[in-house]
């Protein structure tokens, strides 16, 4: 699938669910959250994360994550486009 498509996918998506109508400030602010996970994605990964009750994570683990939070941040990305066209 290529971006413009995903974007088209990822935009009804967000429409059949009701979540695209909230306006480009509030979406900002779930872009905003998304960037902290996946600071603390990249954060884990590279330096560790020695948090207690987490439990310990494989590299494989990590790189699930990483990719998921990167994906989230480019999800927002692309509808915070999609609303100002």
């Amino acid at each position: 699938m290529n971006l413009k498509k995903h974007q088209e996918w990822l935009v009804d998506f967000y429409k059949r669910r009701n979540w695209y109508q909230y306006s480009p400030f509030i979406r900002l602010n779930f872009l905003t959250e998304e960037v902290g996970e996946l600071s603390r994605a990249i954060r884990a990964m590279k330096i560790g994360r020695d948090h207690p009750g987490e439990p310990k994570q494989s590299q494989k683990d990590f790189k699930n994550n990483l990719v998921e939070e990167l994906a989230d941040v480019l999800d927002q990305v692309l509808i915070m486009a999609d609303k100002f066209d």
